[in-house]
């Protein structure tokens, strides 16, 4: 399964947060679905208060690697 184009686009945490969301509806079974979603939804919480232009960068581009990696599972 590809993952969904314009990952390159992908500069702030809210569309961070949309593009991981998109990526699970393209799941085959529901409870994966559920799985991924509440796991995208903890980590946005847990990185809520990252102020670090930086950093924010690497979980952006750590985040969209790991979906790559789940889509093509």
């Amino acid at each position: 399964m590809a993952p969904l184009p314009n990952a390159e686009l992908v500069k702030s945490s809210v569309q961070l947060y949309r593009y991981l969301l998109r990526c699970c509806k393209q799941l085959p079974e529901e409870s994966i679905r559920q799985h991924y979603r509440h796991a995208v939804r903890q980590s946005f919480r847990v990185h809520a208060d990252e102020d670090d232009p930086e950093r924010i960068q690497q979980i952006i581009k750590r985040a969209i690697e790991d979906a790559d990696w789940v889509m093509n599972k």
